[in-house]
């Protein structure tokens, strides 16, 4: 059963809005033959049959090109291809022609029916100004269409002879169908675009957040070596200038050369472990205000009946990290629970869960949990991370009592 419904649950919002989205408007190419079936179902007890297989080629061909804008459109609208203009003016010369013919043929009384031209011709203009309001970029553009088919339209029955009152009626009551089906898929195609957009922020979000981590790191070994490196590349060539004179205050600058350099190292090693340990308290806000910012619910439970070990706050932290950036790169979770449990005895828990994870993987599984559980494996902690019951998944990372103990102990 997860095989047949897998192919909806393991998409995104995004991906789930655009298959939608898709079938949707093939469905409407569906209605849009059946209306012009039903529009030309009169002409068959008349015997008509001639003039029907005539008009099947051409109704066919406008009801696929109808079809195929409305894919290239959304592709458009997605930034996936350029705008679909050409195939536009091809789609409305085709449904012209079409129309114009119908009215023809009915002046020249090879249909019958009086109804046959209106219901056909109704049906094809208003799925094609629903099409026509995909390819728009500006509101204008798209209000401009309704009223554009219904003048239009009015025109031909006019040109072929029909009342004038049939003709604007025919023309007003296209207006509102167009209209109907103009808003209608605008609307579609806004939703769409807005949704990709902030699916794609999201991920932006995550890539920015890793940046920063970096720029930081970055910031903090220049402004540790830059100063250092200056001052020992300065005393250097100054020791060598008293060597050549054989001056004694070379040893004593080559000393501080040394001094600095060791200094030096331990600046780095400072730094680099400020970036490698990370602080718990400031990784479980910080993922709430991350998560939070994406749109998340996200909540935070914190029950420490103990204070932490830094190497266990340091581990935990970077569990928190990793958990959160997961949760904003993968699935497509609305909302999401970190528990921490640490009692006065027993092991400290760490719960990561959130919901609308995928059943399955969309690619092979990264380097991250694997270096989480290294990590843990050091204060012979554990990990585990899988989907559980209600489409939620679920990380779980446990340091033992005993271990913390020691730790505690120690510090």
């Amino acid at each position: 059963m997860s095989k047949l419904t897998g192919w909806w649950k393991n998409r995104s919002s995004a991906g789930k809005v655009e298959l939608y989205t898709r079938w949707s408007f093939h469905l409407f190419a569906l209605i849009e033959t059946f209306g012009v079936l039903v529009g030309l179902a009169p002409l068959a007890p008349a015997g008509g049959g001639t003039v029907i297989a005539a008009l099947l080629l051409p109704l066919g061909v406008q009801i696929g090109l109808c079809g195929l804008l409305s894919s290239r459109a959304l592709d458009w609208v997605l930034g996936r291809r350029e705008r679909p203009v050409r195939l536009s003016v091809v789609l409305m010369a085709v449904t012209a022609a079409v129309s114009v013919a119908l009215f023809v043929l009915e002046s020249a009384g090879s249909i019958a029916d009086e109804n046959v031209a209106p219901t056909v011709v109704g049906n094809m203009v208003g799925f094609v100004a629903g099409s026509l309001a995909l390819s728009m970029d500006k509101v204008r553009q798209t209000a401009a269409v309704p009223p554009l088919a219904g003048i239009a339209t009015t025109v031909v029955a006019l040109a072929a002879g029909r009342p004038v009152p049939e003709s604007v009626g025919l023309g007003l009551g296209l207006l509102i169908v167009a209209f109907f089906l103009v808003a209608t898929c605008g609307f579609s195609a806004w939703l769409l675009r807005t949704v990709h957009e902030l699916d794609h922020a999201r991920e932006a979000q995550a890539q920015l957040a890793v940046a920063e981590e970096r720029l930081r790191f970055g910031r903090d070994l220049h402004d540790v070596m830059g100063r250092n490196l200056a001052v020992i590349a300065l005393k250097s060539e100054l020791a060598v200038q008293l060597a050549r004179r054989e001056r004694p205050e070379a040893v004593e600058q080559m000393i501080e050369v040394q001094r600095i350099a060791r200094e030096s190292q331990r600046e780095v090693r400072d730094v680099v472990r400020g970036y490698r340990e990370a602080d718990l308290a400031v990784e479980l806000e910080g993922a709430r205000g991350v998560l939070t910012a994406a749109g998340m619910d996200c909540r935070v439970d914190f029950d420490a009946g103990r204070p932490l070990p830094a190497e266990v706050q340091s581990a935990l932290g970077w569990v928190v990290r990793e958990a959160t950036t997961n949760v904003l790169r993968h699935g497509d979770a609305q909302s999401c629970v970190i528990r921490l449990t640490a009692p006065e005895e027993g092991s400290v828990t760490l719960v990561v869960e959130n919901d609308g994870a995928p059943e399955v993987p969309a690619g092979p599984p990264g380097s991250g949990l694997a270096g989480l559980r290294e990590r843990l494996a050091v204060l012979d902690g554990t990990l585990r991370a899988g989907p559980v019951d209600g489409g939620r998944f679920r990380l779980r990372a446990e340091i033992p009592g005993p271990r913390t103990e020691r730790l505690e102990a120690w510090a």
